[in-house]
């Protein structure tokens, strides 16, 4: 059976964000701790004893100190469960965490070839030395089973896809690594797929609208954790914290004639959670009207360390 552990789930800077003083990362300073939420990032395993990380978050140590599921094997030295990252884009709150997994233990780096290009040409990422950690490019539609340590298959099946979206906000403007002149790539979803169960999992935590093509895509899900930066796409211009509208990001707004939560609605989807969600967001208070409207349309917004099993 598979098995996913949503080690954060808000978008990047966190809650609270070390230098806002917004009401939610006040609150979340304050007398709400349950309010306080690390980067967006999931674990999968198909086995219980060896995980594959969907993104690595620049909170990826914390989370791991967090997870018990993550910890070394008692008795061994030096040990990891993590036999890969998955890699969806290039953001920095996608990538940073791989800094935090120098240490020497082997895994594998599965990314687009886009993606890999931007850690090759930025060196510091140099410190994954390629003789342990392997760098495997992936292609959009087409399906591959990472491996586990010992090179057999995970029993975990995962097709990466395109979704609407844009390239690295610290890329823009600038020459795409590796001579690209398009995007393809810098935004993929990912079907997650138990191939004992057949059950599939959607990851789309970067999306800036639902096509045909992808509603058909997800309907009768098991699973699907999907974009939920913001309520709405003026919302942190609204706020006061800043000028980009979520479409500037590259992210649809939760709510709206064309938001996640109505374009979504009647896929027979099992379940739904909302992940990346900013802290200048409104669903993130159990008692405010986005929150229960969410959970009348049948979404939720989970907490770090929620365990799910399919």
């Amino acid at each position: 059976m598979l098995r996913l552990v949503v080690l954060g789930a808000a978008a990047g800077g966190g809650i609270p964000q070390w230098n806002c003083g917004c009401p939610i990362c006040l609150m979340a300073r304050g007398d709400r701790p349950e309010l306080k939420s690390t980067q967006c990032s999931i674990a999968i395993s198909a086995d219980g004893d060896h995980w594959f990380l969907i993104n690595a978050s620049p909170d990826l140590r914390q989370q791991l100190i967090a997870t018990r599921q993550l910890h070394p094997r008692e008795g061994q030295l030096r040990h990891s469960p993590i036999a890969g990252v998955i890699l969806t884009n290039g953001e920095v709150d996608a990538v940073a965490g791989l800094l935090s997994m120098r240490e020497g233990s082997p895994f594998t780096i599965y990314a687009h070839r886009s993606v890999l290009a931007i850690l090759k040409a930025n060196s510091i990422f140099n410190v994954l030395s390629e003789a342990n950690v392997k760098r495997v490019a992936i292609a959009i539609e087409e399906p591959f089973e990472p491996r586990l340590p010992d090179g057999t298959g995970s029993g975990i099946e995962i097709l990466p896809f395109a979704v609407p979206g844009k390239v690295a906000w610290y890329l823009r403007d600038t020459s795409l690594p590796g001579g690209r002149g398009d995007e393809v790539g810098d935004t993929i979803g990912l079907r997650i797929r138990d191939k004992t169960t057949d059950k599939s999992v959607f990851f789309l935590t970067a999306c800036a609208g639902v096509t045909d093509v992808l509603k058909a895509r997800l309907a009768g899900a098991a699973l699907l954790f999907f974009d939920g930066t913001v309520w709405r796409d003026d919302e942190m211009i609204a706020a006061g914290l800043g000028q980009k509208r979520g479409q500037d990001m590259g992210h649809i707004a939760m709510s709206g004639t064309n938001g996640a939560i109505e374009s979504l609605a009647g896929l027979a989807i099992e379940r739904k959670l909302f992940l990346h969600i900013n802290n200048s967001n409104p669903a993130l208070l159990a008692d405010t009207e986005e929150r229960r409207g969410l959970e009348r349309a049948g979404w939720q917004i989970p907490a770090d360390g929620m365990e799910i099993v399919l």
